[in-house]
């Protein structure tokens, strides 16, 4: 069973990660790792705190060799703002400790800061704020990292791309191809394979600057090279879609998700739906019509590849900010503002990836199993010989 935890609070010493579960012999590459932390930092709308952060990856457990060792593996990722609130959010309680804090009594609509005060308690919503902010989504993306890694030597790869910034959409299906180029960029705009709808992305991003606001936007991850039969339609929660989903919903922010072309599909009939199905006698393997279902049909993949869309909403912090309630006063009074960003759709969808390759990563353990890579390999293999004889 594959397993990842975080902790750390955004500005806070560090982040942590821990993994439990993968097999011993994945190759781990940091600069790997670190590639993928930089690009969740990338992308037009990013905040000052991008400007401080150089996030790296340090692996203090479970990697020997540049290899895993099948036991737990540990990451720390330094906070370099941490030196700003040292006394602020001190662990130990220090002398004249309450002069220094940097409280929040006035909680952002759409932001954690209320219900969370009310549900722990705390005046402050300081502490809320810190452990609810996307922060925490960087040590996701160091153990994602780790989770492609592994995908990767069964020729699976997760990729991500923007197809809707506000109202400015992408407007067509984008190739596998298209998603690697767009990966390897050194110079990240919207995340959009197609230049010219990157454009009037950016202007929707620009008019949120110019007014004070945020936007959100729709990021698609596309899971390409994955065998048929992960996951399973005989309970609830083994059904793969399922995971997915929630997996995606858990990031910050992310208010839907979508399998395959879903709204479209609920506005069709079903002749116009299904993908139909048919036999390469040549190739010896079944073929779709198209891919409307995203690779997952009865919560299970299809041979297809897979496809999960995250619907963002705008950032809830914002430079003009909206109508609230002080905690301490119970007066009206403008919601407090934290340094943050005006578009995060980019960073969003290298974040989903993240989250796709430890679903995915944890499917694929489950199903093959082995406590090495090679014996995993193995029983892929038969697993695969299986498949084409049937």
């Amino acid at each position: 069973m594959l397993r990842f935890e975080t902790a750390g609070e955004s500005h806070g010493e560090c982040l942590v990660a821990t993994l439990t579960g993968l097999p011993a012999g994945v190759p781990v590459s940091l600069p790997a790792v670190d590639r993928e932390l930089w690009r969740r930092q990338q992308g037009f709308g990013r905040g000052g705190r991008m400007k401080i952060e150089t996030d790296r990856a340090h692996i203090v457990s479970g990697v020997r060799h540049s290899r895993t060792i099948g036991s737990p593996i540990a990451i720390l990722l330094e906070n370099k703002d941490w030196k700003n609130w040292t006394e602020a959010l001190p662990v130990e309680d220090i002398d004249g400790g309450e002069d220094k804090k940097k409280p929040v009594t006035r909680p952002r609509p759409g932001h954690a800061d209320l219900a969370g005060s009310i549900k722990y308690n705390f005046h402050d919503a300081r502490y809320i704020l810190e452990r609810a902010s996307a922060r925490e989504t960087t040590a996701r993306v160091a153990v994602g990292a780790l989770a492609k890694a592994y995908l990767a030597e069964f020729g699976i790869g997760v990729l991500s791309h923007v197809i809707q910034v506000g109202e400015a959409k992408l407007g067509r299906l984008a190739s596998w191809q298209e998603l690697v180029a767009l990966s390897g960029r050194d110079e990240v705009l919207l995340g959009c394979v197609d230049a010219e709808a990157e454009q009037r992305m950016k202007a929707v991003v620009d008019h949120a600057y110019k007014t004070g606001d945020t936007v959100g936007g729709v990021f698609e991850v596309v899971a390409h090279g994955v065998p048929v039969g992960l996951g399973s339609h005989i309970t609830w929660d083994s059904r793969l879609d399922g995971k997915l989903a929630q997996a995606i919903v858990s990031m910050q922010a992310v208010k839907g998700v979508e399998v395959g072309f879903a709204a479209e599909g609920s506005a069709s009939f079903g002749s116009k739906v299904q993908d139909t199905i048919h036999y390469d006698k040549q190739g010896r393997h079944f073929t779709r019509g198209a891919n409307r279902a995203g690779g997952l049909e009865g919560g299970m993949t299809n041979g297809q590849d897979i496809l999960v869309r995250g619907m963002l909403k705008p950032i809830s912090t914002l430079r003009k900010p909206l109508e609230s309630v002080d905690l301490a006063t119970r007066e009206p009074a403008l919601a407090a503002y934290e340094r943050s960003d005006v578009a995060v759709v980019p960073a969003a969808g290298v974040i989903g990836e993240a989250m796709v390759a430890l679903v995915l990563a944890g499917a694929m353990i489950e199903k093959f199993g082995g406590d090495s890579l090679s014996e995993a390999k193995r029983n892929y293999a038969g697993y695969l010989e299986q498949v084409r004889d049937f």
